[in-house]
């Protein structure tokens, strides 16, 4: 386990501004202690410092994952966010979209949002932004990028794709064996 080096540092923080924006200075310092990133088998584990030192007494080689894993980074070097991530990002997400219950299940198996399965969505929301996806009861679900903006959602086709998936809970059941 080691710390992110520059350049991955910048590409991860880039992924996650998407969503939370300057928000992400809230994740780093926070009123509980200070928490920090570290890569270990090219993932990205989000763990407080206290955790962190504990974790120095264990071989990198034993040692499977420790606190949360946000991401990895792939072969080409470009930071994906993982499901478990989720529970970070939502409260502090500068974009939300809504889904209608009839949509919900849809996108919990990996399909993207159509426009009939729109309930809301935060006003100024530009085209390819990063948002995280929740229930009309406000329950965070995932998050995705917008295929279209708050604009253009308006007088688009109820068939029309508004938001492409990028991660779901439903992941956890789909792909539990592979995510640590």
């Amino acid at each position: 386990m080691r710390p992110l080096t520059e350049e991955e540092t910048r590409v991860m923080f880039e992924k996650i501004a998407k969503y939370i924006g300057e928000n992400l200075q809230l994740l780093v310092d926070r009123p509980d202690g200070t928490y920090c990133f570290r890569l270990h088998n090219d993932r990205v584990y989000y763990m407080s410092e206290k955790i962190l030192k504990l974790a120095a007494n264990i071989s990198g080689d034993k040692l499977v994952s420790l606190g949360t894993c946000f991401g990895k980074f792939t072969k080409t070097h470009k930071f994906r966010l993982h499901i478990t991530a989720l529970d970070y990002l939502a409260p502090y997400a500068k974009y939300k979209v809504w889904i209608k219950p009839g949509a919900e299940q849809s996108f919990l198996y990996g399909n993207h949002v159509l426009k009939s399965g729109l309930g809301r969505i935060t006003e100024n929301t530009s085209q390819y932004q990063g948002v995280v996806v929740y229930s009309m009861a406000d329950i965070p679900l995932g998050f995705g990028v917008a295929a279209k903006s708050t604009q253009d959602c308006r007088k688009v086709d109820p068939m029309a794709i508004v938001i492409f998936h990028q991660a779901d809970v439903g992941e956890y059941v789909r792909h539990e064996e592979t995510l640590t």
